[in-house]
């Protein structure tokens, strides 16, 4: 498994990175255990998860996922770089959210007890928060740096302005800044190329882009009418978020006319999708989820095959009226 620089910074992770929001929910432990043991074998080393994870059990479930990871990271603690998010909700309390100061300092504390280890290595803001000035959440982070309970910083569903300026109040306060940026971002959905990437790519952000194959749309397993039951288009809350992002006419077009390109590159369109997306120059680490260990080997098998040039230029043209969606959808 190759590593990368993430970002500026000095630290290396997997050119893959383990994507865990189904565990406790979709996927018992069990199951999330013998993802991660894939995951392990694979050589990724590099974890993504969020305190409000598992997605789709609401406040109900909130934590599980970091509790799963904790107990199977027990004992290799220093073999992996361990990413978490705050932002949502992981109380009914009004402050038990967001990006507020408050919040922050009592979230990473629970991310920690859970996870069962001293040190985050990149602790993310899950999105923007718009009642919260910039310089309250990055002075909060800062505090955690400075006391090491976090290691770097980064956030998540910004757009290129919002990291833009939180970069340059960083630089103006003298605080730590952004080190990498989670956007969604696949062959149904490209439109931070107009302005994130490039802004990634002028001030050295990682970019680990969650969604690669569009929550298992872009495998082409799907066909229209009634989602599957059990699959991320009919599990609790997350089910209306996937359904109003991929569950439309347009995209099942699209993967249609995507599975020739697949055949001829020799590849699975869940192969194609995400050697497609290890071959942008901004991105650092795709987020690759899983409900079963054996849904990891696409990803790792485009690792070893990169797209062919002229497959690439036909998948940007195929796809390039999907860098014009508005945002955020």
């Amino acid at each position: 498994m190759e590593h990368v620089r993430l970002g500026r910074t000095g630290l290396q992770v997997s050119r893959l990175c383990l994507g865990t929001m189904t565990f406790g929910y979709q996927c018992d432990e069990a199951t999330s255990f013998s993802i991660m043991d894939a995951a392990a074998e694979a050589g990724i080393t590099f974890f993504d998860l969020a305190d409000v994870y598992p997605l789709g059990g609401g406040l109900d479930t909130v934590g599980r996922t970091e509790e799963i990871t904790g107990k199977w990271l027990a004992g290799r603690r220093d073999d992996f770089v361990i990413a978490t998010k705050c932002f949502g909700p992981m109380g009914s309390k009004p402050w038990q959210r967001g990006a507020n100061r408050k919040h922050i300092l009592e979230a990473v504390d629970g991310s920690l007890r859970r996870l069962g280890i001293d040190s985050i290595d990149l602790y993310q803001i899950h999105q923007f928060d718009v009642n919260v000035s910039q310089d309250e959440t990055l002075a909060a982070l800062d505090h955690l740096v400075q006391v090491g309970k976090v290691r770097y910083i980064g956030c998540s569903n910004y757009l290129a302005y919002q990291l833009a300026r939180a970069i340059g109040r960083s630089e103006a306060l003298g605080l730590v800044r952004y080190e990498s940026v989670q956007p969604r971002y696949n062959l149904l959905y490209r439109n931070c190329e107009r302005e994130l990437f490039p802004s990634c790519l002028q001030d050295g952000v990682g970019v680990i882009p969650y969604n690669p194959l569009a929550g298992g749309f872009l495998t082409g397993k799907h066909a229209t009418g009634a989602p599957p039951e059990g699959s991320r288009f009919t599990l609790g809350t997350a089910a209306t978020i996937y359904q109003k992002r991929y569950w439309h006419d347009a995209e099942f077009e699209t993967v249609e006319a995507l599975r020739p390109i697949a055949a001829e590159a020799g590849m699975s369109l869940a192969q194609m999708a995400v050697a497609w997306c290890l071959a942008q120059p901004a991105i650092t680490s795709p987020i690759i989820g899983a409900s079963r260990p054996e849904q990891l080997a696409d990803a790792v098998a485009a690792l070893a095959s990169p797209l062919e040039p002229a497959i690439f230029a036909r998948l940007d043209e195929l796809t390039a009226m999907n860098v014009h969606h508005p945002m955020p959808r």
